[in-house]
């Protein structure tokens, strides 16, 4: 399964936005660089960083066209990088699993997350690999929003690096070990 893998997560641009909930897209790729002399430069509808992993070529996007337009840089950089949809993996938020859950999907629904819909909507599929993060759902009707753009609570916060730490091996193997295995052990592993 070598080749070239695009990992995508998505979140929203802009310091008002940093650190929020929605945004554990944007904070699981600057995990995955960190420590590592790779870093994020700005270029055509997202912020593009490149590594390698044990012979796999890893082109790393955080959209800069906010959460809910997520769909036009992954097109973009599906078809600049000409990346099959099968080595293209969306990292998000999701308010429908408990805080600190990891769930992969090889596809599936948008499940309400605009986000998802949006990359749906323009790739014409939901036939794309996904890994989903946990946030937790601690918020009355009504309140989904001002929840998911809010920053995590200090408890939360504190949790955090085992998190991301889980999610950037399950990103690893999604690339060397294969979609299929990488699923099984993610979603065994990560209550």
């Amino acid at each position: 399964m070598a080749g070239k893998f695009l990992i995508a997560g998505v979140g929203n641009i802009g310091l008002e936005y940093k650190d929020t909930r929605h945004n554990i897209g944007f904070m699981v790729l600057d995990n995955l660089i960190k420590g590592s002399d790779t870093i994020f430069s700005l270029e055509r509808l997202a912020y593009r960083a490149q590594m390698s992993y044990k012979g796999r070529e890893l082109i790393l996007i955080k959209p800069t066209t906010y959460m809910n337009l997520s769909g036009r840089a992954l097109s973009y950089w599906i078809n600049k990088e000409n990346i099959p949809i099968e080595n293209t993996l969306v990292v998000c938020d999701d308010i429908a699993i408990p805080f600190g859950t990891l769930r992969m999907k090889m596809k599936g629904s948008d499940g309400g997350h605009n986000g998802l819909y949006n990359i749906g909507e323009v790739l014409e599929t939901f036939n794309f690999p996904r890994l989903r993060v946990g946030v937790g759902r601690d918020f009355a009707p009504g309140e989904q929003v001002d929840y998911v753009l809010g920053k995590f609570e200090s408890e939360q916060q504190s949790s955090l690096s085992p998190i991301l730490e889980r999610a950037k091996r399950a990103i690893l193997d999604f690339v060397f070990i294969g979609a299929e295995r990488a699923m099984n052990i993610c979603n065994t592993n990560c209550p």
